[in-house]
């Protein structure tokens, strides 16, 4: 029966690696169709900040209570992405028995840094406040991004300011991951981005790698050997800054896996190719048990090995 499948599972596999090498929205489009609709309750298009009208998506694990949640920041270069297009993300963390939150954020040109991750803070303490509706709880908040939603998730972690002027406070993270994100990416050369984290003269408050102070809370860092849009350097970057300043860190890299596979094999059906989820769960389980938050364990390196 089993070999059956293995064709069938093998188109698959050719058509979303084909799908991924055309565009990341085709490729999401794909993973987004194959998404089961069930097991799952989702409220859409939740205004979380009245001011702009920003809203969010929340996957909730039916018969949900005080659950851990997860709120995802998507990728798109601060400049193009929507929360619709992450439904395959949604659904796999609800999968696992959390809540999973997927906000939209203003974008470039109509914003500049800092507004993108002031909207990603307000989403936060939106769902700090309202969580238990949705059957999780509000001292189980982890903050996950991919690319650029991943820089501003670590900025969340790193910088306490966002946190405190969303009226928050960056206690309320209780770890942090990031998938193939840009954390050290001076200097910036490209006319967007130059202007996009203007003036010149403040672009090192913009890097995450200069806010490591080691008290930060739990971060998990991943990125794909073959990734040429963010380089891994930058995880590498972070993950020593937060090492050698007594931080809890975790680095896994994924030799085969490339920008968008990082977050692809997220996906309920593709999830075999790699083991992102699998530590995803953990470390979300890990930090979110106990009170105060998991203390802090010697940092560690891992390359992920395929089974054979």
């Amino acid at each position: 029966m089993r070999a059956r499948f293995l064709p069938l599972f093998s188109t698959l596999v050719v058509a979303l690696a084909s799908l991924l090498a055309l565009s990341a929205c085709s490729g999401q489009q794909f993973l987004n169709a194959v998404t089961s609709d069930s097991g799952y309750s989702l409220s859409q298009n939740v205004v979380y900040d009245d001011s702009t009208g920003l809203k969010l998506d929340i996957y909730a694990p039916q018969n949900a209570q005080n659950a851990p949640v997860v709120v995802f920041f998507l990728g798109g270069r601060w400049e193009e992405g929507d929360k619709a297009q992450y439904k395959f993300v949604g659904q796999a963390l609800a999968a696992r028995g959390f809540v999973g939150v997927i906000p939209n954020v203003r974008l470039y040109p109509q914003v500049r840094y800092p507004a993108f991750v002031d909207d990603a803070a307000r989403a936060v303490a939106w769902v700090h406040a309202h969580a238990g509706a949705y059957g999780g709880s509000p001292a189980k908040i982890v903050v996950m991004g991919h690319s650029s939603g991943a820089y501003d998730a670590a900025m969340l972690a790193l910088d306490p300011q966002f946190m405190a002027r969303a009226g928050g406070s960056r206690l309320w993270l209780r770890g942090m991951i990031g998938l193939a994100g840009p954390y050290d990416f001076l200097p910036l050369t490209d006319p967007d981005l130059r202007d996009m984290f203007g003036p010149p003269e403040t672009y090192d408050s913009t890097q995450p790698v200069f806010h490591v102070d080691g008290t930060n809370p739990p971060l998990l860092l991943m990125h794909g050997g073959k990734d040429q849009t963010v380089d891994i350097k930058n995880t590498n970057s972070l993950f020593d800054r937060v090492k050698r300043a007594n931080g809890t860190v975790d680095k896994v890299i994924y030799p085969d896996l490339d920008h968008k596979w990082i977050v692809a094999v997220v996906s309920t059906h593709f999830q075999s190719n790699a083991d992102v989820m699998t530590k995803i769960d953990a470390f979300v389980r890990r930090v979110t048990t106990g009170n105060p938050p998991a203390a802090a364990q010697p940092s560690s390196i891992q390359t992920y090995v395929p089974p054979k």
